[in-house]
């Protein structure tokens, strides 16, 4: 079995794939490498394929006019990455910038012939629209921590959803992503802390109660 075979089979979207179809879309397909820090796309460009996140890990973000970068969500191994509109069309419009935070792999499949096959394909034709309701959803998790969300449940909800990424950075980036002041972060994180919601060892997050935390941002 060749690496990109492999690469698909670990994709969920491909799981329920027989090996002939597995087949179509190895031949449709290329893996692209990508070091830490590198840019997979900028906002506003235009491409005929369609990106899946192999492996490693990749930051969505915008930048607003006073040039400061606005972090959206981070896309996680396994994933779809492409912002999809509609299928009418065989060019996909980037709506944001995409940048790895560590050294990751692309699967680059070929959207038209990809199409193909999902006409052909009622089962992997569902599992796709399933990929982009999930690319809503996470919208709309962005729209309720900008608009709706106070500092606590901005830091409840990522720290429920993205605690390895919490883990992994420094309390001022944290800060930054979720647009709070650092103070305040460590406030937020210290009542937690009290509530017997979460603990704190060697600086790094330990969530005790998941269900408490989960009310903190749901209500």
């Amino acid at each position: 079995m060749n690496e990109k075979i492999k690469l698909i089979k670990k994709i969920n979207f491909f799981k329920s794939l027989s090996n002939v179809e597995i087949k179509i879309i190895n031949d449709i397909s290329n893996i692209t490498r990508y070091p830490k820090n590198s840019i997979l796309h900028y906002e506003n460009e235009v491409f005929n394929k369609i990106f899946f996140l192999a492996s490693g890990l990749l930051k969505v973000y915008k930048i607003d006019k006073f040039d400061n970068e606005i972090f959206l969500y981070h896309i996680h191994e396994g994933s779809l990455i492409s912002e999809l509109t509609t299928l009418d069309s065989n060019a996909i419009q980037c709506f944001s910038n995409s940048e790895f935070i560590e050294d990751s792999t692309i699967l680059e499949i070929d959207f038209m012939e990809l199409k193909k096959l999902l006409s052909l394909n009622h089962t992997l034709n569902t599992s796709f629209i399933n990929e982009v309701l999930l690319k809503t959803q996470q919208l709309h998790c962005v729209v309720n921590r900008e608009l709706v969300f106070d500092a606590t449940a901005k830091v409840a909800y990522m720290l429920s959803d993205d605690l390895k990424i919490f883990n992994s950075l420094q309390r001022q980036e944290v800060a930054f992503m979720l647009h709070i002041q650092p103070e305040t972060l460590s406030r937020v994180l210290k009542k937690l802390k009290r509530s017997s919601i979460i603990d704190i060892e060697n600086n790094a997050i330990i969530i005790i109660d998941k269900e408490a935390l989960k009310k903190v941002y749901r209500g």
